[in-house]
Protein backbone atom coordinates (compact mmCIF):
# COMPACT_ATOMS: atom_id res chain seq x y z
CA UNK A 1 0.00 0.00 0.00
CA UNK A 2 1.35 3.60 -0.87
CA UNK A 3 1.41 6.24 1.71
CA UNK A 4 -0.71 8.87 1.63
CA UNK A 5 -0.35 12.48 0.05
CA UNK A 6 0.28 15.16 2.55
CA UNK A 7 -1.19 18.74 2.23
CA UNK A 8 1.69 21.05 2.51
CA UNK A 9 1.40 24.65 3.08
CA UNK A 10 1.48 27.58 0.56
CA UNK A 11 4.95 29.33 0.65
CA UNK A 12 2.60 32.93 0.37
CA UNK A 13 0.64 32.30 3.05
CA UNK A 14 0.63 34.76 6.33
CA UNK A 15 1.30 33.42 9.47
CA UNK A 16 -0.65 34.30 12.40
CA UNK A 17 1.77 37.07 13.40
CA UNK A 18 2.23 38.61 9.67
CA UNK A 19 -1.52 39.10 9.69
CA UNK A 20 -1.58 41.34 12.94
CA UNK A 21 0.76 43.07 12.13
CA UNK A 22 -0.48 43.86 8.50
CA UNK A 23 -3.59 44.54 9.96
CA UNK A 24 -2.03 46.85 13.04
CA UNK A 25 -0.24 48.41 10.05
CA UNK A 26 -2.72 49.44 8.46
CA UNK A 27 -5.01 51.04 11.14
CA UNK A 28 -1.79 53.05 12.29
CA UNK A 29 -1.80 54.28 8.80
CA UNK A 30 -5.82 54.85 8.40
CA UNK A 31 -5.15 57.20 12.27
CA UNK A 32 -2.29 58.72 10.89
CA UNK A 33 -4.38 60.23 7.42
CA UNK A 34 -7.54 60.90 10.12
CA UNK A 35 -5.34 62.66 12.32
CA UNK A 36 -3.52 64.85 9.36
CA UNK A 37 -7.10 65.26 7.73
CA UNK A 38 -8.13 66.45 10.94
CA UNK A 39 -5.35 69.10 10.98
CA UNK A 40 -5.77 70.43 7.61
CA UNK A 41 -8.99 71.06 8.63
CA UNK A 42 -8.12 73.07 11.87
CA UNK A 43 -5.56 74.52 10.07
CA UNK A 44 -7.81 75.67 7.45
CA UNK A 45 -10.43 76.84 10.36
CA UNK A 46 -8.21 79.01 11.86
CA UNK A 47 -6.84 80.51 8.58
CA UNK A 48 -10.48 81.20 7.88
CA UNK A 49 -10.98 82.40 11.46
CA UNK A 50 -8.15 84.62 11.14
CA UNK A 51 -7.98 86.08 7.50
CA UNK A 52 -11.60 85.00 6.28
CA UNK A 53 -12.90 88.35 6.25
CA UNK A 54 -9.87 90.79 5.47
CA UNK A 55 -9.89 88.25 2.19
CA UNK A 56 -13.80 88.61 1.56
CA UNK A 57 -13.62 92.23 1.65
CA UNK A 58 -10.24 92.21 -0.54
CA UNK A 59 -12.33 90.35 -3.06
CA UNK A 60 -15.14 92.59 -2.89
CA UNK A 61 -12.95 95.92 -3.25
CA UNK A 62 -11.60 94.02 -6.29
CA UNK A 63 -15.15 93.12 -8.20
CA UNK A 64 -16.21 96.89 -7.28
CA UNK A 65 -13.05 98.30 -8.77
CA UNK A 66 -13.62 95.91 -11.95
CA UNK A 67 -17.05 97.14 -12.04
CA UNK A 68 -16.09 100.94 -11.77
CA UNK A 69 -13.09 100.51 -14.72
CA UNK A 70 -15.72 98.89 -16.70
CA UNK A 71 -17.87 101.90 -16.35
CA UNK A 72 -15.77 104.57 -16.33
CA UNK A 73 -14.59 102.70 -19.75
CA UNK A 74 -17.81 102.55 -21.70
CA UNK A 75 -18.37 106.66 -19.94
CA UNK A 76 -15.16 107.22 -22.08
CA UNK A 77 -15.99 105.79 -25.42
CA UNK A 78 -18.89 107.34 -24.89
CA UNK A 79 -17.53 110.97 -24.37
CA UNK A 80 -14.90 109.92 -27.17
CA UNK A 81 -17.63 109.46 -29.65
CA UNK A 82 -19.69 112.83 -28.80
CA UNK A 83 -16.45 114.90 -29.49
CA UNK A 84 -16.02 113.36 -32.66
CA UNK A 85 -19.70 113.66 -33.77
CA UNK A 86 -18.87 117.53 -32.47
CA UNK A 87 -16.00 118.11 -34.72
CA UNK A 88 -17.12 116.35 -37.99
CA UNK A 89 -20.27 118.53 -37.41
CA UNK A 90 -18.37 122.01 -36.73
CA UNK A 91 -15.78 120.95 -39.74
CA UNK A 92 -18.99 120.13 -42.09
CA UNK A 93 -20.35 123.39 -40.95
CA UNK A 94 -16.82 125.35 -41.54
CA UNK A 95 -16.38 123.78 -45.34
CA UNK A 96 -19.74 125.05 -45.83
CA UNK A 97 -18.91 128.39 -45.23
CA UNK A 98 -21.12 128.82 -42.26
CA UNK A 99 -18.15 130.22 -39.85
CA UNK A 100 -20.03 131.55 -36.78
CA UNK A 101 -22.20 127.90 -36.79
CA UNK A 102 -19.24 126.35 -36.65
CA UNK A 103 -17.65 128.66 -34.00
CA UNK A 104 -20.48 128.06 -31.97
CA UNK A 105 -21.18 124.36 -32.05
CA UNK A 106 -17.06 124.29 -30.74
CA UNK A 107 -17.68 126.12 -27.55
CA UNK A 108 -18.55 123.81 -24.92
CA UNK A 109 -15.85 121.15 -26.39
CA UNK A 110 -13.12 123.60 -25.87
CA UNK A 111 -13.99 124.90 -22.72
CA UNK A 112 -12.72 121.53 -21.59
CA UNK A 113 -9.12 120.28 -20.94
CA UNK A 114 -6.46 118.18 -21.88
CA UNK A 115 -8.71 115.99 -24.13
CA UNK A 116 -7.13 115.91 -27.49
CA UNK A 117 -10.92 117.05 -28.88
CA UNK A 118 -9.91 119.89 -26.79
CA UNK A 119 -7.20 121.17 -28.27
CA UNK A 120 -8.57 120.45 -31.70
CA UNK A 121 -11.83 122.38 -31.16
CA UNK A 122 -9.44 125.41 -29.41
CA UNK A 123 -6.74 124.99 -32.62
CA UNK A 124 -10.69 125.25 -35.18
CA UNK A 125 -11.75 128.09 -33.17
CA UNK A 126 -8.54 129.90 -33.36
CA UNK A 127 -8.23 129.39 -37.09
CA UNK A 128 -12.20 130.68 -37.54
CA UNK A 129 -11.42 133.94 -35.70
CA UNK A 130 -8.30 134.42 -37.79
CA UNK A 131 -10.55 133.97 -41.30
CA UNK A 132 -13.40 136.44 -39.26
CA UNK A 133 -9.91 138.88 -38.79
CA UNK A 134 -10.41 138.98 -35.26
CA UNK A 135 -6.71 137.95 -34.62
CA UNK A 136 -6.70 139.31 -30.83
CA UNK A 137 -8.76 136.11 -30.02
CA UNK A 138 -7.08 133.82 -32.46
CA UNK A 139 -3.78 134.79 -30.87
CA UNK A 140 -5.29 134.41 -27.34
CA UNK A 141 -6.31 130.87 -28.23
CA UNK A 142 -2.99 129.79 -29.71
CA UNK A 143 -1.28 130.77 -26.85
CA UNK A 144 -3.68 129.11 -24.72
CA UNK A 145 -2.99 125.65 -26.49
CA UNK A 146 0.74 126.56 -26.65
CA UNK A 147 1.07 126.81 -22.97
CA UNK A 148 -1.23 123.42 -22.02
CA UNK A 149 1.15 121.11 -20.67
CA UNK A 150 -1.48 118.29 -21.39
CA UNK A 151 -1.75 118.95 -24.87
CA UNK A 152 0.50 116.52 -27.35
CA UNK A 153 3.81 118.58 -28.36
CA UNK A 154 2.63 118.51 -31.87
CA UNK A 155 -0.28 120.36 -31.43
CA UNK A 156 1.58 122.96 -28.25
CA UNK A 157 3.84 123.88 -31.57
CA UNK A 158 1.60 123.90 -34.39
CA UNK A 159 -0.27 126.84 -32.08
CA UNK A 160 3.25 128.70 -31.54
CA UNK A 161 3.88 128.25 -34.86
CA UNK A 162 0.06 129.58 -35.95
CA UNK A 163 0.70 132.54 -33.28
CA UNK A 164 4.46 133.64 -34.62
CA UNK A 165 2.76 133.47 -38.20
CA UNK A 166 -0.17 135.34 -36.99
CA UNK A 167 2.01 138.25 -35.57
CA UNK A 168 5.37 138.72 -37.30
CA UNK A 169 4.38 141.94 -38.73
CA UNK A 170 4.16 143.33 -34.95
CA UNK A 171 6.68 140.91 -33.52
CA UNK A 172 10.65 141.84 -33.03
CA UNK A 173 12.87 139.60 -35.04
CA UNK A 174 14.51 138.53 -31.74
CA UNK A 175 11.07 137.04 -30.33
CA UNK A 176 10.48 135.37 -33.58
CA UNK A 177 13.78 133.26 -33.59
CA UNK A 178 13.78 132.67 -29.74
CA UNK A 179 9.81 131.46 -30.02
CA UNK A 180 10.48 128.75 -33.25
CA UNK A 181 13.91 127.89 -32.94
CA UNK A 182 13.39 124.86 -31.19
CA UNK A 183 10.75 124.42 -34.46
CA UNK A 184 13.48 125.09 -37.19
CA UNK A 185 15.30 121.90 -36.84
CA UNK A 186 15.89 119.18 -39.49
CA UNK A 187 13.69 116.55 -38.67
CA UNK A 188 10.94 118.31 -36.49
CA UNK A 189 7.03 118.11 -37.92
CA UNK A 190 6.93 122.11 -38.86
CA UNK A 191 10.81 122.12 -40.02
CA UNK A 192 9.98 123.80 -43.28
CA UNK A 193 7.41 126.59 -41.91
CA UNK A 194 9.20 127.64 -38.51
CA UNK A 195 12.43 127.74 -40.61
CA UNK A 196 11.55 130.05 -43.25
CA UNK A 197 10.31 132.03 -40.85
CA UNK A 198 13.08 132.14 -38.79
CA UNK A 199 15.51 132.59 -41.67
CA UNK A 200 13.43 135.94 -42.70
CA UNK A 201 13.71 137.22 -38.83
CA UNK A 202 17.63 136.47 -39.21
CA UNK A 203 17.41 138.80 -42.30
CA UNK A 204 15.46 141.47 -40.83
CA UNK A 205 18.78 141.22 -37.92
CA UNK A 206 21.33 141.68 -41.21
CA UNK A 207 22.01 137.93 -40.50
CA UNK A 208 22.64 136.61 -44.05
CA UNK A 209 25.17 133.58 -43.08
CA UNK A 210 22.93 132.11 -40.96
CA UNK A 211 19.52 133.38 -43.31
CA UNK A 212 21.28 131.17 -46.09
CA UNK A 213 22.37 128.31 -43.96
CA UNK A 214 18.50 127.89 -42.84
CA UNK A 215 17.18 128.37 -46.27
CA UNK A 216 20.01 126.16 -48.03
CA UNK A 217 18.58 122.92 -45.60
CA UNK A 218 14.87 123.71 -45.88
CA UNK A 219 15.67 123.44 -50.00
CA UNK A 220 17.10 120.43 -49.47
CA UNK A 221 14.43 118.64 -46.91
CA UNK A 222 12.63 116.15 -48.89
CA UNK A 223 9.62 116.12 -46.74
CA UNK A 224 8.91 119.94 -46.96
CA UNK A 225 6.12 120.99 -49.68
CA UNK A 226 7.67 121.42 -53.07
CA UNK A 227 6.52 125.88 -53.33
CA UNK A 228 8.22 126.04 -49.58
CA UNK A 229 11.56 124.26 -50.91
CA UNK A 230 11.11 126.42 -54.49
CA UNK A 231 11.41 129.53 -52.09
CA UNK A 232 14.16 128.43 -50.06
CA UNK A 233 16.17 127.23 -52.95
CA UNK A 234 15.55 130.48 -54.88
CA UNK A 235 16.39 132.82 -51.60
CA UNK A 236 19.65 130.54 -50.25
CA UNK A 237 20.67 131.16 -54.07
CA UNK A 238 20.13 134.70 -53.57
CA UNK A 239 22.24 134.92 -50.58
CA UNK A 240 25.63 132.98 -52.36
CA UNK A 241 24.06 129.13 -50.40
CA UNK A 242 24.17 126.47 -53.18
CA UNK A 243 21.22 124.65 -52.16
CA UNK A 244 20.64 122.42 -55.18
CA UNK A 245 22.21 118.74 -54.54
CA UNK A 246 21.60 116.98 -57.91
CA UNK A 247 20.84 118.95 -60.43
CA UNK A 248 19.69 116.78 -62.82
CA UNK A 249 16.54 115.59 -60.17
CA UNK A 250 15.79 119.36 -60.24
CA UNK A 251 15.38 119.70 -63.93
CA UNK A 252 13.51 116.72 -64.05
CA UNK A 253 11.14 118.33 -61.30
CA UNK A 254 10.93 121.23 -63.46
CA UNK A 255 10.46 119.74 -66.26
CA UNK A 256 13.62 120.86 -68.42
CA UNK A 257 15.41 118.96 -70.24
CA UNK A 258 19.27 118.63 -70.01
CA UNK A 259 20.02 120.24 -73.85
CA UNK A 260 17.48 122.97 -73.66
CA UNK A 261 19.11 124.16 -70.02
CA UNK A 262 22.78 124.08 -71.52
CA UNK A 263 21.49 125.62 -74.73
CA UNK A 264 19.98 128.65 -72.83
CA UNK A 265 23.21 128.83 -70.20
CA UNK A 266 25.03 128.71 -73.71
CA UNK A 267 23.27 131.36 -75.29
CA UNK A 268 23.28 133.79 -72.05
CA UNK A 269 27.46 133.34 -71.70
CA UNK A 270 27.09 134.40 -75.47
CA UNK A 271 25.24 137.24 -74.68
Amino acid sequence: MEPAAVALTPKNELSREEKRAKQESAQQEALLREVDDAVRQSDAQAFLDRWGKPLLGLIILALVAFAGYLYWDSRQEAAMERDSETLVGALDQIQAGNLDSGYDRLEELAAGEGSGAAVAAKLMRAGIAEQRGDTDEASALFKQIAADDGAAPAMRDLARLRDVALNYDAMDSADIVAALKPLATPGKPYFASAGELVAHAYLDQDKRAEAGALFAQIAKDQTAPESVRSRARQMAGVLGVDAIEDVEALLAEQGVERESAAGEDAAVATE
